[in-house]
């Protein structure tokens, strides 16, 4: 089984205080050991936005390189797009790059591994495998 590694399982294992911190990054070596991680645009950009300093950025980008992106195809945006509007009409919302990487995951026969609680709410309508972590 392969993994889309979701912006929030990274940010969690780059910081370096917490609980999870070591269970997060033990997680992630080994699927990285195993080549089961995959990695996406939309969360490679949200990983390197918003960092303030020139070296760190660098740096993680230079980490992130070792991963190549998953393609994204005009069936992925239309499958998301479709998901966005099935989860709306029951009362349930996220964000655009949320479903993009469900449309992503569900297409490409991907894990979703994530944090974030709105991919159970959105798992409930939709046929994605997410795997959760606690946080």
């Amino acid at each position: 089984m392969r993994y889309l590694v979701d912006t929030s399982v990274w940010s969690l294992a780059f910081r370096r205080e917490g609980k999870h911190h070591e269970k997060i990054v033990a997680l992630l070596s080994e699927l990285i050991d195993k080549k089961r991680i995959v990695l996406s645009g939309p969360v490679r950009q949200e990983l390197l936005s918003g960092i303030k300093q020139p070296e760190q950025f660098r740096l993680l980008k230079s980490r992130l390189r070792h991963f190549k992106d998953l393609p994204v195809s005009t069936e992925d945006h239309e499958l998301a797009a479709e998901f966005y509007n099935q989860c709306r009409a029951k009362g349930v919302q996220a964000s655009n790059t949320d479903f993009l990487l469900c449309s992503l995951a569900v297409n490409s026969d991907l894990v979703l591994l994530t944090s974030d609680q709105d991919f159970l709410r959105i798992e409930k309508h939709i046929k994605v495998k997410v795997h959760f972590i606690k946080v």
